[in-house]
C-alpha cells in the first residue's frame, strides 16, 4: 500500500494513524470535524467554530437527494454527515487514515446515515473513482498533506461531472510570504511546502475550472490555533492520559509557530470555490 502514495502523503498517513493523533484530535475537536472553525465570539468552542465551516460550506453549495458528493481527505466524516442529514444527498469520505476510517464508519452507523455514506480508503493523488462520477468535491484543511497538489487538482477535475463545483479550504502561505518564513511551520508538519490562492487560483484556471468565488478568512486560521493551544493547556493532564508528551509538547510548539506565522500575515485561510467549465 505505501508505495501508491507519495512520500508526503505516506507521512500524513502515518500519523494520523497513530494513536496520539486519533486520540489528540478526536478529544480536542469533538471526534466529528477536524479543520479550521468559524468564530463569532472569544469563547466558541473548537466543535461548534469547525461545525460552522461546514455549515458555511453548505450554504454555497444547491444539493439534494440525487447530489453525489465526493469529500477527500474526509477524516472522521463530520461534514459529509452534516450534507447528508441536511440535504439528504449522497457522500463518498476518501481518506488515507484507517484509524480515521474506522471513527466515521462507527459514527456513520451510530447517527443512522450508513445509507449514505460510503468510506473509501484511497489518495487523492490517485482518486479511485470512475470519470465524471461527482456533482460536488468538497475538501476541509486536507490537500495541504499532498506532495503533488496540482495532481489533486487534476484529479479533481477528472471525477467531476461537467458544470460540477469543487470547494475546498486549505491551510496556505500568503501570495506575499518571504521566502523561507514558515521553515517551523513546515517541519512541524513534515512539508516542504504550502500553497497559496495565488497558485489554487492559477492552477485551477489552467485545468479548466472557473472561479466562483474565493472568500479570504485568515484571521479564523489564526483564532482557531489560538483555541486549540489554549484548550490543550487547560486540560493538559485530562489529554495526558490518552496522549503522549512526546507528542503533546511539540503540539504545543507547533501550535504557537501557526499562531505566530498568522499574525505575522505569512499565512492564509479561505474557502475557495470552483466550477468545472
Amino acid at each position: 500500500m505505501t508505495s501508491e502514495y507519495s512520500t508526503t502523503v505516506e507521512t500524513a498517513r502515518t500519523y494520523y494513524n497513530s494513536d496520539d493523533a486519533d486520540n489528540f484530535y478526536a478529544a480536542i475537536w469533538g471526534g466529528e470535524d477536524i479543520h479550521i472553525g468559524l468564530y463569532e465570539k472569544e469563547n466558541d468552542s473548537i466543535f461548534d467554530a469547525s461545525h460552522r465551516t461546514v455549515q458555511k460550506i453548505a450554504s454555497l453549495l444547491t444539493l439534494n437527494e440525487s447530489t453525489q458528493v465526493l469529500d477527500i481527505g474526509a477524516g472522521y466524516g463530520g461534514p459529509a454527515r452534516y450534507l447528508a442529514k441536511s440535504s439528504g444527498c449522497h457522500v463518498d469520505c476518501l481518506n488515507l487514515s484507517e484509524a480515521q476510517n474506522q471513527r466515521n464508519r462507527k459514527l456513520n452507523q451510530e447517527q443512522d446515515v450508513a445509507d449514505k455514506l460510503r468510506v473509501i480508503e484511497g489518495n487523492f493523488e490517485a482518486i479511485p473513482s470512475e470519470n465524471q462520477q461527482y456533482d460536488v468535491v468538497l475538501s476541509q484543511d486536507a490537500i495541504l498533506h499532498s506532495g503533488n497538489r496540482r495532481k489533486v487538482l487534476e484529479e479533481v477535475k477528472r471525477v467531476l461531472k461537467p458544470g460540477g463545483e469543487f470547494i475546498f479550504t486549505d491551510p496556505m502561505q500568503s501570495d506575499n510570504c518571504p521566502e523561507g518564513v514558515l521553515q517551523p511551520v513546515l517541519d512541524r508538519l513534515h512539508l516542504y511546502s504550502m500553497s497559496s490562492i495565488g497558485f489554487y487560483t492559477k492552477t485551477a484556471e489552467e485545468l479548466g475550472f472557473e472561479k466562483v468565488q474565493v472568500i479570504e478568512m485568515t484571521e479564523h486560521l489564526v483564532s482557531h490555533y489560538d483555541s486549540v493551544l489554549q484548550e490543550l493547556e487547560a486540560r493538559y493532564n485530562e489529554i495526558l492520559k490518552i496522549c503522549s508528551c512526546e507528542y503533546l509538547e511539540p503540539m504545543k510548539v507547533g501550535l504557537r509557530h501557526w499562531i505566530e506565522s498568522g499574525k505575522k500575515g505569512y499565512l492564509s485561510w479561505g474557502i475557495l470555490h470552483f466550477r468545472k467549465k
